[in-house]
């Protein structure tokens, strides 16, 4: 049902950009859902419009992402640097602006941005150094997003010029099946490990998406409501094997899923968690 809402051109914008959709569409599904974003985005998906994955990682629109670890390969640390511009960004000194603050994170065993803040690199905290180098390029910068992952082995990996890092924990030491996993998931950007680690919430949503997608099918018309939840769960099994690391198709190696390669390497290896952060 329509709601009388005022939807302004911003709204539309930011709709656009997280789905792909047309502005026409997105000024419809905006109408349609009373100005819920989450809500236009599932009234988009259930018009059979394939809309592009909204992700957590789409947070910070320009700046530089450091993923590293720490030396013994237990801690992992992914520090977003945020800017205005991509001339900033782009920046050599910039860049390794980012980078001592990452150093620092990984030195001083940090476990948030608020703790990264108060650090001290060269006699002078984190949080002045920021201030001072915002004073100095006119842009405002910070600490976008901190990341931190412990694990019996943790590997990293930074994509595209510091704009996108993974961590990858992983249950035992596995240095290249690490960078190969956590380049897959740089890839193909997995919503989760496995169809266990789903949120509940995200599984119901996804279910509720494909009932009504397909109770919309004229092909569907008269069907047993017992037969298009049977359907409906086979093509939530697909949304897993899509959507999930474990179950996904190792890019390097379609014949097997990633659950399979890892095996290969080692019987009991697996993927304990990921982070995975890009801008744009």
């Amino acid at each position: 049902m329509s709601t009388a809402v005022a939807i302004t051109a911003a709204d539309i914008n930011k709709l656009r950009q997280a789905t792909g959709a047309g502005m026409m569409d997105c000024r419809k599904a905006l109408t349609e859902a009373g100005g819920d974003f989450e809500g236009a985005i599932d009234w988009l998906r259930k018009q059979g419009q394939k809309v592009a994955a909204k992700r957590s990682d789409r947070e910070a629109k320009e700046g530089v992402i450091i993923a590293q670890t720490s030396a013994d390969n237990k801690t992992g640390f992914i520090v977003t640097i945020s800017s205005e511009t991509d001339f900033v960004s782009k920046n050599a000194d910039f860049i390794a602006f980012a980078q001592s603050i990452a150093d620092a994170a990984v030195a001083n065993n940090v476990k948030s941005a608020e703790e990264l803040n108060e650090v001290t690199v060269g006699g002078a905290k984190v949080s002045d150094l920021i201030n001072d180098k915002l004073a100095a390029i006119g842009e405002k910068i910070g600490i976008a997003r901190f990341e931190r992952v412990d694990a019996p082995y943790v590997a990293s990996y930074i994509h595209g010029a510091n704009r996108m890092g993974v961590l990858v924990a992983l249950n035992k030491e596995a240095a290249d099946a690490g960078k190969d996993v956590a380049m897959q998931i740089a890839a193909m950007n997995p919503l989760a490990v496995d169809a266990d680690s789903v949120p509940a919430e995200v599984v119901e949503r996804e279910r509720a998406i494909v009932i009504e997608t397909m109770k919309a099918d004229p092909k569907m018309a008269g069907k047993p409501d017992e037969m298009v939840a049977k359907i409906a769960e086979g093509k939530l099994n697909a949304f897993f094997k899509e959507q999930t690391l474990a179950a996904q198709a190792f890019v390097k190696d379609n014949s097997k899923s990633v659950a399979e390669y890892l095996k290969s390497v080692s019987g009991d290896l697996k993927v304990i968690e990921f982070k995975r952060v890009a801008l744009g």
